[in-house]
């Protein structure tokens, strides 16, 4: 079984998260996108046949919120897309979580990518910011 590509995805907004994430969709493979927060009204992504789209509550995905992120992964893996984006709110544990997904079970079912980051709230007022390319 080949190892789903996951990246996580990093930002201040859910709305520069999301747009992260569809700039980086990678044009006819069926991708998954698990997103840490709730729209406040518009959204950038929405399910398509070829993208799944599943948001959970804003919660330390490596620590309140592990629960659920690994009920959602679990379903997300059944179905075997061929990209994977988690966009976390808070990066406090995002080497946590990387971690995390890099043990069993997995890390026989994923291959973590290099993060991507969103601009920053204070970068967006400066004016139009394309995305970032990944984070180091």
């Amino acid at each position: 079984m080949t190892p789903i590509s996951a990246t996580l995805v990093t930002g201040a907004t859910l709305e520069g998260r999301e747009t992260l994430i569809a700039a980086h969709l990678p044009a006819g493979v069926r991708s998954a996108v698990i997103l840490e927060g709730l729209p406040s009204g518009s959204t950038v992504l929405y399910p398509t046949d070829t993208l799944d789209v599943y948001r959970v509550a804003q919660a330390c995905l490596c620590c309140t919120g592990n629960l659920v992120l690994r009920v959602t992964l679990n379903r997300i893996l059944r179905s075997r897309p061929g990209k994977l984006f988690i966009g976390v709110a808070d990066t406090a544990h995002l080497d946590q979580l990387r971690s995390w997904l890099q043990q069993a079970p997995y890390d026989q079912l994923l291959i973590v990518t290099p993060d991507l980051g969103a601009p920053s709230t204070q970068a967006l007022e400066n004016g139009p910011v394309s995305p970032t390319s990944p984070v180091q």
